[in-house]
């Protein structure tokens, strides 16, 4: 995990490549979890039976279940010391090259596009790529906006 330890420093890493999270493997029961909080319950999520006879042969994660994950490896690639919160802006752009089959193992890597100065504190721009282990095409690449604040 890559550590820095004011925004300054932070900010000195426009351009660069911030690491990799380790892999995560997707299981069924977090695709049916997620299905659950989002009530998305469609068969390509869910149905085994009838998931193992489409077009993926099997079950894969939601699209938005994908992207969530990037909450979860953030904090795995980078760490911003000295604030006093970082914020989610939103997401300037977000693609989904790949389904993610369920026990497929996906991690993320970041890079640090663009910093600017904002009352209070710095707006990030970091593009996200979710990789799939074994695939050409990643699952998911998404242009995050973050807004840390001292």
């Amino acid at each position: 995990m890559r550590e820095f330890q004011n925004l300054d420093e932070f900010a000195a890493a426009a351009g660069e490549h911030l690491g990799y999270s380790e892999w995560l493997t997707v299981t069924q029961e977090r695709v049916n979890q997620f299905a659950d909080a989002t009530d998305d319950h469609q068969w390509i999520h869910v149905d085994e039976p009838m998931a193992a006879a489409g077009p993926f042969g099997g079950t894969i994660a939601h699209g938005f279940l994908t992207l969530s994950l990037l909450s979860a490896f953030g904090p795995k690639i980078y760490r911003v010391n000295g604030i006093r919160m970082g914020i989610n802006y939103g997401l300037n752009k977000v693609r989904f090259p790949q389904p993610v089959k369920v026990g497929s193992k996906v991690r993320a890597g970041a890079e640090l596009v663009e910093i600017t100065d904002i009352p209070g504190g710095k707006q990030a721009v970091s593009k996200w790529t979710v990789e799939i282990d074994g695939e050409a095409k990643p699952a998911c690449v998404a242009e995050w906006v973050t807004r840390f604040l001292a």
